[in-house]
């Protein structure tokens, strides 16, 4: 019996608005030198059918078997949804890759997905990754793609001129397997989870119930389409109901991409949203910006041209996820009349689980379950348990892992510790394996302490460690704004005695056992590149540990509260 309506499903949705709105521009594609290119409705539709035939065709002449895969490595763009719709009106199935990952991951994914082909565009630092894709392996590039890429592979327009669409309606029961997410894993190799296409509409549709938009509203780009949040709610959102699509072109240009956009609807992960925070406080103080906000006329003044310097003056609905929000980051933006809606949830449930409702002060959790989502707290681990039809089909190609997520009666494990309040919202306090237990012999749960580390302004990212060691100890990475002040002497002992007070204000509120001996400053950036982070700028805690864990008896025995690392 079918969960979902199928005319919700993402062929028919496409379908829909090739007959309604074929004349209605739906995607923004910047092109470089501030040009950018439109696509209407009818012209996304009329490549996805030439594409789709084009890919029966190697299908045909290749002997793919039914269901095969096919990747997409780049970043977002037109051309990558567009991709995705075609393997799936071919029938097909879609592996998308993130457009940072290492030549070895990308090999690793490609081999064990055994994707037939894959399609490459928009990337920075291509012939780094280039080794990865398997030598005769079909490539179809895009107009971004690198100049190599459009060189030595097929490409996309070329394809499209050739090629006589796809006629009819193909439709894929909604049952059937869509797509392959790999995970990006802060540990170990990815894993590439498995959806179907009616789990994709169901947690769309359970997604507008609470966040609802629709086609008058606009959404930019720029997080990886990889990545499940932005699968589901970009992609699928887009499908859904229409909603106006831009694109981001580059770091570079991203302010003036997001005033191109000015999104009505706006996801951003923490990292993301303290660094708009910190570059407000790099133009105003925050004593004085807190001062201004407080004077009635002027507060509103004030708001207005911040909200209009970040591009975000039209938005009216702002979610944060992937990462816990600090509660104070959260009151930051309240008072900037920019209220953050906070998502929880995973690539395993598509990342429908629990989001906090607009118009409501549930800051410090992150809400209440999505309808037709139940939610458990195991009674002996303390971990969140949930299920609903958006949980995965399984790991592909990993049926031990598969049942090992499961428990005994059918709920997702999702390894997260937390509890749920009395008006029903639930409070992420940890990850059950991050807890680690110091040489008395106590357990400390990391999260909790980091979320007020990074209540200092000047910290763009943090982790608390100390397995064995007599006391935790606290590792933070300076904003580049702190690294630029902290190279003057006479600032640097400022901020120095600023962080020693920080760190005495919040071990004064732990366990003793939980306390800090010391805080470590890095300056280094913690990067995808270094493999310090995810992706979705999650940090990669064993990875920290890999980097530091020989100097932390050194730092401990210095007996300095703040110690200035590299």
């Amino acid at each position: 019996m079918a969960i979902v309506d199928p005319s919700k499903l993402a062929l028919q949705r496409l379908y829909h608005f090739e007959r309604s709105s074929p004349g209605t521009v739906t995607l923004t594609q910047p092109m470089g030198g501030g040009v950018v290119k439109d696509f209407t409705w009818g012209q996304v539709a009329d490549q996805v059918r030439r594409m789709a035939a084009h890919l029966q065709a190697m299908g045909r002449e290749q002997s793919w078997e039914p269901g095969a895969r096919v990747a997409i490595l780049s970043k977002n763009c037109a051309w990558w949804l567009m991709s995705d719709l075609a393997i799936w009106m071919a029938g097909y199935v879609s592996v998308p890759l993130y457009p940072t990952l290492a030549p070895e991951t990308i090999s690793q994914i490609l081999k064990h997905s055994e994707a037939r082909a894959c399609f490459i565009g928009k990337l920075d630092g291509w012939e780094g990754m280039k080794p990865g894709v398997p030598s005769g392996l079909p490539v179809i590039g895009y107009a971004l793609s690198p100049a190599d890429v459009r060189k030595d592979y097929e490409d996309w327009d070329a394809i499209c001129a050739r090629t006589a669409p796809l006629q009819g309606e193909l439709l894929r029961d909604g049952a059937d397997l869509a797509t392959l997410i790999y995970t990006s894993g802060t540990t170990g190799n990815p894993k590439g989870v498995m959806h179907s296409f009616e789990a994709f509409s169901w947690a769309l549709e359970a997604g507008v119930k609470r966040i609802p938009f629709g086609a008058h509203d606009r959404m930019l780009s720029y997080l990886p389409l990889a990545h499940v949040v932005e699968r589901v709610l970009v992609e699928h959102g887009w499908l859904m109901t229409g909603v106006r699509l831009f694109f981001a072109e580059s770091l570079d240009t991203f302010a003036a991409d997001l005033q191109r956009a000015r999104p009505t609807v706006f996801f951003s992960v923490p990292r993301l949203w303290v660094k708009f925070q910190q570059g407000v406080h790099a133009k105003m103080p925050p004593a004085k910006l807190q001062r201004l906000l407080s004077i009635p006329l002027i507060g509103g003044i004030v708001r207005r041209k911040i909200q209009k310097a970040l591009g975000l003056d039209q938005c009216r609905i702002a979610v944060g996820g992937a990462a816990p929000m600090p509660v104070a980051l959260l009151e930051w933006y309240a008072r900037l009349g920019i209220p953050i809606n906070e998502g929880y949830g995973m690539t395993e449930n598509l990342a429908v689980s629990h989001i906090t409702t607009p118009g409501e002060n549930q800051r410090g959790s992150v809400g209440m379950p999505y309808d037709g989502v139940e939610a458990r707290i195991a009674p002996d681990s303390g971990e969140l348990q949930m299920r609903s039809p958006a949980v995965m089909l399984g790991y592909y190609k990993e049926p031990e892992l598969s049942r090992e997520a499961l428990t005994a009666d059918g709920w997702l494990r999702t390894g997260d510790k937390g509890r749920i309040d009395a008006k029903g919202c639930l409070h992420i306090t940890g990850r059950v394996k991050d807890l680690f237990k110091t040489s008395k012999g106590k357990y400390v749960a990391p999260a909790p302490i980091e979320d007020r580390l990074m209540q200092h302004p000047d910290v763009e990212a943090c982790v608390v460690t100390g397995a064995n060691l007599g006391q935790p100890l606290g590792i933070a990475l300076l904003s580049a704004d702190a690294v630029t002040r902290a190279a003057d002497a006479g600032t640097r002992a400022e901020m120095e005695a600023g962080f020693a007070a920080h760190l005495d204000a919040i071990n004064v509120a732990l366990d003793p056992h939980e306390q800090m001996d010391c805080l470590v400053l890095l300056k280094t950036p913690w990067t995808v590149d270094n493999g310090c982070i995810t992706p979705t700028f999650k940090v990669k805690r064993n990875r920290i540990e890999d980097l530091f864990a020989a100097r932390y008896e050194t730092w401990v025995a210095s007996k300095k509260k703040i110690i200035w690392g590299d």
